[in-house]
């Protein structure tokens, strides 16, 4: 009898602690750590976590203080933070935007026909009568043999430009990547290249399914106050965008009046073409120069400490911008609360866990909203050396209403980390796909970006196309629904009695599962043959 209540107790020892185990036999990812993390960061109190506000000190410092409260270590030398100067630029628009030609003249208003901005850290920026030419694509891509700027001297002059690249929605799988949106479709990217032409301004119009967002979002980023890194890089005295509707009025008054402009900028021979229009705006500018942080935390490894495995998210948000329905603070809840929180239950995890070779670094990363700028600034200065950096696993805005069956990769066929990803995926049940709106350049919108243009082999990846107990169609409306009601909107909140963690618990555990499997073996995955970001590696 005395052996029989022996073997009771041993099983029930084996039950409690396979409770904690995930189907892989690893520490399970807390979801009650997750949802106190997300509800924490979500809340009102922080003010939608914008840089340079005090939404920032309560962010930064909280991550800092549950990083310690986990027992890592800092990871920077002995600060949980690296400095990332900034410029804060508050533009103010003139009463509207002006075009005029012959016996012609159309007055645009702010937020509602147009957003405009500049990089520029000076008082007063402006387009007085600038000619406007379009350009296509605004794309340079010796690759492709296509020039969209040829033929012009763009001193003094404004392009106007479409979103996206010349392969969307073209029918033509060879013409770029087909309706893979490459970096020559992302609005980052047309600025950058007008500036070297020596543009004075940009003009991008916008068009929601090239896009992949409506004016809504362009009307809440890109206005109130803007950051950027100091550079001496070209920069355009103005960047701007014009709602659809009112390019087709600029349209109708131009020498283009009456043609297919989106078919004539898909041809190969495709020229600039004078509208025969000016343009004039002005910005007036508050100018702030500040230092924003991003959060490390590391752990290190047993045996080979200098290769690391970074996981990465951003903290920041919208902070407290134009009222909608009565709310003016941007939570962020999935955009990135839920991201910022997975790296603390994943640290959770790893803590919980036996010591692993390789050392694991906790990145959290600022000013994402505003062009990707916290991980750009730590790719130029990494605390960790390249090199050395065995892989990044980038969380960003994780949602879904359940567990799913799918983990969709962002990026797909760019490296080994797809079969790191896969196998995990196996061991859950699931299967990975490429990212089914590969057009919509999610691969170049997030921090996974930065590192990739150093050389590290990143996956950015979450369960968003089929649920183990919901439809295809039915994920395809919820994430519809997101995109249109909640992105970048005050209504990206979170409400613990009615938001489902259960799939972003499976996401981060496949994380924490094949960042177990990297810290523990020798190997360095490689980039494929063909990916541009493996010349960097190399």
């Amino acid at each position: 009898m005395k052996n029989y209540f022996k073997f009771l107790v041993l099983l029930l020892f084996i039950s409690c602690n396979n409770d904690k185990k995930d189907t892989a036999g690893l520490v399970e990812v807390s979801q009650e750590t997750l949802g106190n993390h997300i509800e924490q960061l979500a809340s009102d109190e922080f003010l939608g976590r914008k840089p340079f506000t005090e939404g920032e000190v309560k962010t930064v410092n909280y991550l800092k203080d549950e990083f310690e409260k986990l027992g890592l270590l800092p990871g920077n030398g002995d600060s949980f933070f690296q400095d990332v100067p900034l410029v804060e630029i508050t533009g103010t628009p003139s009463k509207n935007m002006i075009i005029t030609g012959d016996n012609t003249s159309i007055n645009l208003e702010p937020l509602k026909d147009f957003v405009v901005t500049t990089n520029k850290p000076v008082e007063n920026v402006s387009l007085e009568n600038s000619e406007l030419v379009f350009a296509g694509y605004g794309v340079v891509a010796p690759e492709y043999d296509w020039n969209d700027y040829e033929g012009i001297d763009w001193k003094g002059k404004t392009a106007v430009v479409l979103i996206n690249d010349p392969g969307f929605k073209s029918g033509d799988s060879t013409l770029f990547k087909g309706n893979e949106m490459t970096y020559y479709g992302r609005w980052t990217y047309k600025y950058e290249e007008a500036a070297r032409q020596g543009a004075d301004g940009l003009i991008i119009i916008h068009d929601t399914e090239p896009a992949s967002y409506g004016w809504n979002v362009v009307e809440s980023g890109w206005s109130g106050a803007r950051l950027t890194i100091e550079s001496d890089l070209p920069l355009l005295n103005v960047e701007s965008w014009i709602s659809g509707e009112s390019a087709q009025k600029m349209f109708s008054v131009s020498t283009m009046k009456g043609q297919d402009y989106k078919n004539l900028a898909r041809n190969k021979d495709f020229k600039p073409v004078p509208l025969g229009l000016n343009v004039s705006v002005s910005i007036s500018n508050s100018i702030k120069k500040d230092v924003s942080k991003n959060v490390v935390a590391m752990i290190p490894g047993t045996d080979r400490k200098d290769e690391v495995i970074i996981y990465s998210g951003h903290w920041d948000h919208f902070g407290v911008g134009k009222a909608i329905d009565g709310d003016s603070i941007y939570n962020g809840a999935v955009d990135n609360a839920s991201g910022t929180a997975g790296l603390l239950a994943i640290a959770e995890a790893f803590k919980k866990s036996s010591p692993t070779k390789r050392s694991i670094a906790f990145i959290a990363v600022t000013a994402e909203e505003q062009g990707l700028l916290g991980s750009a600034f730590y790719a130029e200065n990494p605390i960790f050396n390249p090199k050395k950096t065995v892989a990044n696993i980038n969380i960003d805005a994780l949602d879904s209403p359940g567990k799913m069956k799918d983990l969709t990769i962002t990026g797909y066929g760019q490296s080994e980390m797809d079969e790191y990803a896969k196998e995990a995926a196996t061991k859950q049940g699931r299967y990975i796909i490429p990212d089914p709106e590969a057009e919509k350049g999610y691969f170049f919108r997030s921090d996974h970006f930065n590192f990739a243009k150093i050389g590290i082999p990143a996956l950015y990846a979450s369960g968003a196309y089929e649920g183990f107990d919901i439809s295809i169609e039915d994920i395809k409306k919820y994430n519809d629904n997101y995109r249109m009601v909640k992105y970048h909107q005050p209504s990206d909140e979170y409400n613990p009695e009615t938001t489902e963690l259960s799939g972003i618990q499976l996401d981060l555990q496949l994380f924490f599962n094949v960042g177990t499997k990297l810290a523990n073996e020798d190997y360095f995955p490689k980039w494929y043959d063909g990916s541009e970001f493996k010349a960097a590696r190399d």
